[in-house]
C-alpha cells in the first residue's frame, strides 16, 4: 500500500507556465512520477513544442497547448479540447505568472493590474475551468504555485506580492468550498532558486547573490528540481487529507528573521 502513495501513473496533469523554468521542473518531476502531462505556454508553439520533446525524450507521456490563460473564453476552450484530446485533468498546477519589480509609488496602474491579473486571477480562471470535471468526478488535486511574498515583502515587489498574498488565500477558499468533493486545493511557496531569470545575479559579489545566500539558513540557491517532491507530494494519494495549506520549500528563510551581517 505504502509503495503507492506517490504513484501517478494513470493521472494527467496540466501544468501552466511550464516552457522552462520552475514550471518545467514541476511538471518533470510530475511526469517522473507515471502522469502523463499536459504543459502550458503563451509565447510561441515553438518553445512549447521544444519542452514536450525534452520531456518525451526523457521518457514522460507529454502534450502542449498553447494559449493564455488570463483569457476566460480561450481557457474554456483549451480545457475542453485537453480533455476530448487527451483525457480528464486529474492534477491542475496553476505555475504561470510574471513578476515586474517596480517602487509602487512610480508603478503605472496598468502594470500593476497586469501583475495582478496573470499572477491571482489565472489561477481562479483557469481552476473554474478544470474544476467542473474533478467535481464530477468526485476527486482532483489543485496547486497553486505561491511565493515567500505570500508572507512577506520586499521592496519593488509589491504587486506581486499582492498577488501572491491573495494567491495564498484563494488557495484557501477554493479548499473550503471543494473539499467537499474530494478535491484537495494546496500551493508550494518557492524560495529563491537558480534559474536562467536569476542567473545575472548569481555570481560572486553580487550584493543580491550575497544578500539570499546570507539569508537562506540552507546557504544555496535552491535547485528547481527541489521542487519535484513537494509537487508529487500534493498530487499524490500521500496528500489525501492536506488541504488548504501552502508547502514552503525556501530552505528554512521563513523560520528565521535573518542574522546579522558581521557574523
Amino acid at each position: 500500500m505504502g509503495s503507492n502513495l506517490f504513484d501517478l501513473t494513470g493521472k494527467l496533469a496540466l501544468v501552466t507556465g511550464a516552457t522552462q523554468g520552475l514550471g518545467m521542473a514541476i511538471a518533470e518531476g510530475i511526469g517522473k512520477s507515471g502522469a502523463t502531462v499536459v504543459i502550458n505556454g503563451n509565447s510561441s508553439q515553438e518553445k512549447i513544442d521544444n519542452a514536450v520533446s525534452i520531456f518525451k525524450s526523457q521518457g514522460i507521456n507529454s502534450y502542449g497547448y498553447r494559449f493564455n490563460v488570463t483569457d476566460e473564453k480561450a481557457v474554456v476552450n483549451a480545457v475542453a479540447q485537453i480533455e476530448k484530446e487527451v483525457g480528464s485533468i486529474d492534477i491542475l498546477v496553476n505555475n504561470a505568472g510574471i513578476i515586474k519589480r517596480t517602487a509602487l509609488a512610480e508603478m503605472e496602474v496598468e502594470d500593476f493590474e497586469q501583475v495582478i491579473k496573470v499572477d491571482l486571477v489565472s489561477p481562479f480562471i483557469v481552476s473554474k475551468a478544470v474544476v467542473k470535471g474533478m467535481i464530477e468526478r468526485k476527486a482532483g488535486k489543485i496547486i497553486n504555485i505561491c511565493s515567500m511574498m505570500s508572507e512577506l515583502g520586499r521592496n519593488t515587489v509589491g504587486a506581486y506580492a499582492a498577488a501572491k498574498g491573495g494567491l495564498k488565500m484563494l488557495t484557501q477558499n477554493m479548499c473550503v468550498e471543494w473539499a467537499p468533493h474530494n478535491i484537495q486545493v494546496n500551493g508550494i511557496g518557492p524560495g529563491y532558486f537558480a534559474t536562467e531569470q536569476t542567473k545575472p545575479i548569481r555570481v560572486d559579489g553580487h550584493p543580491l547573490n550575497e544578500f539570499i545566500i546570507n539569508r537562506t539558513p540552507a546557504g544555496v540557491w535552491g535547485n528547481p528540481k527541489d521542487l519535484q517532491g513537494s509537487a508529487v507530494f500534493l498530487s499524490a494519494k500521500a496528500s489525501d487529507f492536506v488541504n488548504g495549506q501552502v508547502l514552503y520549500v525556501d530552505g528554512g528563510i521563513l523560520a528565521t528573521i535573518g542574522k546579522p551581517s558581521n557574523e
